[in-house]
């Protein structure tokens, strides 16, 4: 197996503001592509990433959809270095299997309110694109369990202000009317509560400016 090349996926990804979230060496009915030997997942690194995006050509030119065209752009410039094959989670239908790779890379879950937790990001855990290559890099050793499993308040079960999102299931209109009233102003401009109140996520430090963004979009 490669470390080298896994090393040089890791600058690469560095060098746009992304981070390797984690990979996986694909087993029949992962739905990778043919040839695959290695899958890897990319998502934003909390800190340098905000600030490269949003110098790019894709964010200032008013056009729809900045963070799927900068994410397309970039993540092909990766995967040409690594002579490999760019996923990504939009542009379809049919979509690639996102959630379920994340959790087959060993370093995601499901949380107690059923979104995503990832070993470093938490709740905050977004992937913008993926990288099949046809070679077995050599991965690190995943985590032994959830980051949940050791969370003793598991604060998230709590932290909706209106109740819409809890291990009972997710009620988007009302979470989509809370956020279009004045009081649903702090989940708008600092993101959603229940992702910001898990302790893994607040130690990933991302920029509320960046979850602003993905609140607007959403809404």
């Amino acid at each position: 197996m490669s470390t080298g090349r896994l090393h040089t996926l890791h600058e690469a990804a560095q060098s746009h503001g992304l981070m390797v979230m984690g990979g996986f060496h694909p087993h029949i009915g992962d739905h990778v592509p043919h040839g695959a030997g290695t899958l890897m997942m990319l998502g934003p690194e909390p800190r340098a990433f905000w600030p490269m995006f949003t110098q790019s050509p894709e964010f200032r030119d008013g056009a729809p959809s900045p963070m799927d065209r900068w994410s397309g752009r970039v993540i092909k410039s990766i995967a040409e270095v690594m002579e490999g094959q760019a996923l990504f989670p939009f542009g379809g239908p049919p979509f690639h299997p996102f959630l379920a790779w994340a959790k087959r890379t060993g370093r995601a879950w499901s949380s107690p309110v059923g979104l995503l937790v990832h070993d470093f990001a938490g709740l905050f855990v977004s992937y913008r694109g993926a990288i099949a290559v046809p070679d077995r890099l050599a991965l690190p050793a995943e985590p032994s369990s959830s980051p949940c499993e050791s969370c003793a308040s598991q604060p998230c079960r709590t932290a909706c202000p209106v109740g819409a999102l809890t291990p009972g299931g997710y009620d988007v209109p009302a979470c989509k009317s809370f956020l279009a009233s004045s009081s649903g102003a702090p989940c708008m401009t600092r993101g959603c509560e229940v992702r910001r109140a898990c302790p893994v996520s607040q130690a990933h430090g991302r920029i509320e400016a960046q979850s602003a963004f993905h609140m607007a979009a959403f809404l």
